[in-house]
């Protein structure tokens, strides 16, 4: 069983989600539109929100990927429940 954890938690997440579900969206398009500079250009900045945003969740809570791709405080935190499909 997974700890409970508080609501900025899953608003952040939530929001990660949002964010991520525009690029695979935009990347979509693009795979059919490549020559669309403004979706482009909107492609590369929702890029650059969703990493803002996984390392400022990372910051408060934990990590959210394994094997080398998120860094671990101290103590080892790459344990630490819950993950996010766990919510």
């Amino acid at each position: 069983m997974s700890k409970q954890m508080p609501p900025e938690y899953y608003q952040c997440l939530e929001e990660i989600q949002a964010v991520d579900f525009v690029l695979v969206e935009l990347s979509l398009y693009l795979n059919t539109h490549n020559h669309d500079f403004d979706a482009i250009q909107q492609f590369n900045e929702t890029a650059q929100l969703s990493m803002q945003l996984k390392v400022e969740f990372e910051k408060k809570f934990h990590p959210l990927m394994n094997f080398g791709r998120s860094y671990s405080n101290y103590p080892w935190n790459l344990d630490d429940s819950p993950w996010p499909w766990q919510v």
